[in-house]
């Protein structure tokens, strides 16, 4: 098996792409696994041998490399020169900047799977809460019909869209699970989740949702 080295210095820190896929799909794969473990970490952890081997959960170091050059070659993880810390403010505070920057039309809001909004940028109230509405309804679609979307198209995405004639999606709705809590962006026009935003948005859930309340627990 050919072997790798580890480049000194650097943290371990999820791209864009790699925050989208921890938390596009329930679905528990090793991948997802070490990704929403990363994004768990109260800051950016070393790039170790031993960081990965508790992150992925693996006790084989060559092992944990493969995966590791798995998720580097999709463009999911990578290395930064300085480490980064959790957002810690309240979500309240720091949801609407974000959320505002992750939107081509500024116009954005996180919804539960309630139906009530957590946040939005560029929405009014009234509107807000008739999307964040909508959402739940079309989570509710989705889930009944997920068998033939998966196992008869083969389509596994869990995104719904409002589209015009030409197929450009006038508004989008992209769910975000974490943990048992499913959330979801409701987005008008291009969606801009290429953005470090978008990691810090998805950071600042698992660190209230997941990392905070197993805290809780213990």
């Amino acid at each position: 098996m050919e072997r790798f080295d580890l480049i000194n210095g650097l943290y371990l820190y999820p791209t864009p792409a790699g925050a989208y896929y921890a938390v596009s799909s329930p679905e528990n794969d090793k991948p997802r696994r070490f990704l929403i473990r990363l994004l768990q970490q109260e800051q950016t952890p070393a790039l170790t041998i031993a960081q990965l081997q508790t992150l992925m959960e693996i006790d084989d170091e060559d092992k944990a490399l493969q995966l590791l050059l798995y998720c580097q070659k999709l463009g999911w993880v990578q290395g930064v020169d300085t480490p980064l810390q959790a957002p810690h403010s309240a979500l309240e505070e720091i949801l609407p900047d974000l959320l505002g920057k992750i939107s081509e039309s500024g116009k954005v809001l996180l919804a539960d799977d309630q139906g009530f909004y957590l946040a939005c940028s560029g929405f009014p109230h009234e509107v807000a809460e008739e999307l964040s509405a909508l959402s739940a309804e079309l989570a509710t679609v989705h889930k009944r019909r997920s068998g033939l979307l998966i196992n008869n198209m083969g389509i596994s995405s869990h995104a719904w869209a409002i589209v015009d004639p030409f197929g450009n999606s006038q508004i989008g709705f992209w769910p975000m699970f974490v943990g048992k809590h499913r959330f979801v962006l409701a987005i008008t026009g291009v969606p801009h989740f290429n953005q470090a935003e978008f990691v810090t948005l998805a950071w600042a859930l698992i660190t209230r949702y997941l990392t905070k309340a197993a805290d809780a627990a213990n």
